[in-house]
């Protein structure tokens, strides 16, 4: 349990949160905070597909086609239905949960892991398939424009509004959303739940023999999983209000999201995080490098991982046992 969540994982969160708070009174301009509005979107995406891709030891690579469900379904139930984006995001998580446990049947049976890997990334390419075809609702790669923002919340004299051009209310949304995610997960795979996963990633013929449903949990997991990636996809889309299927379900969102992960630490808890906030940053700073930005991003991913191949919660984990051990 210590490799996967260190030492006090919620006096860790917990200090996360209090940063997170004082981020809005800090002297920042609207384009960081933009930046760390995105940060917060992508950790809860990187969280969501670790839960399968390494607490429970599915190797997948089509989590971004349910980040692009949650995104565009609660999109287009609240341009054409005209509902509040408040209750469309849950739509939209939903719907990517369903999405989940449909593909997660076929997955059940499926023992090589290339395969699984293969067949979830045909999957991702379906989804981005049908979404650039369906022109008449999405407009196709043309760009699913006029997306509604979430509606302002009023607090007392002052009015939270949200969307890109009102940075501060949208990074206290996502600092809200990136908060409560990982408190619901952190408690989840800290219970018997998550040791039930860790048991099935560890030793699946152990587990079984023990008693444990291999395929009721395992379809659990990628519908929760599915789920989480959803509602950061829904809320992605409210947030910058425009969406394209390539830029949501295309190969350079699979590279980012994966990268973060690895980068980060798989089956880390925090590691997504980590990971998710250096290669954002990393990722904006390396813009003004115009055509030689890929190339030195994808160096500098290959650096971190010779540093620190299991991640940089790893990292941190073995520099503080290092320290314990001379102490």
């Amino acid at each position: 349990m210590l490799e996967v969540f260190g030492r006090r994982p919620y006096l860790v969160l917990l200090g996360i949160a209090a940063c997170l708070l004082v981020v809005p009174f800090l002297p920042l301009n609207d384009y960081i905070l933009h930046i760390l509005t995105i940060f917060l979107i992508f950790a809860i995406f990187a969280s969501g597909w670790n839960l399968t891709l390494g607490m429970l030891g599915l190797k997948t690579l089509g989590h971004h086609a349910f980040f692009a469900i949650g995104a565009y379904i609660s999109a287009i139930v609240a341009y054409y239905g005209g509902i509040s984006p408040w209750l469309t995001i849950w739509v939209g998580a939903l719907t990517a949960a369903i999405a989940g446990v449909i593909i997660g049947f076929p997955i059940l049976r499926i023992r090589s892991m290339p395969h699984v890997a293969i067949v979830t990334l045909a999957f991702a390419e379906i989804v981005r398939l049908i979404f650039s075809n369906l022109k008449e609702i999405t407009r196709g790669e043309l760009g699913f424009w006029g997306i509604p923002t979430f509606d302002p919340i009023h607090i007392g004299d002052m009015t939270l509004r949200f969307g890109v051009g009102n940075a501060v209310g949208s990074y206290a949304l996502a600092a809200v959303f990136f908060v409560t995610v990982h408190i619901a997960l952190l408690a989840l795979l800290t219970s018997r739940t998550g040791l039930t996963f860790f048991a099935i990633r560890d030793a699946e013929a152990a587990a079984e023999s023990l008693g444990v449903h291999l395929s009721r949990w395992k379809i659990f997991a990628f519908a929760l999983s599915a789920g989480v990636v959803g509602l950061s996809g829904a809320i992605y889309a409210h947030y910058v209000m425009i969406l394209t299927p390539i830029s949501v379900a295309g190969p350079e969102m699979l590279i980012t999201l994966l990268a973060m992960i690895i980068v980060g630490g798989v089956g880390r808890f925090f590691g997504p995080v980590y990971g998710a906030l250096l290669l954002t940053v990393a990722s904006e700073m390396l813009r003004e490098f115009g055509d030689f930005r890929m190339l030195l991003y994808g160096t500098g991913i290959i650096f971190f991982v010779f540093v620190a191949p299991q991640g940089l919660a790893a990292l941190k984990l073995r520099q503080r046992r290092g320290t314990t051990s001379r102490t």
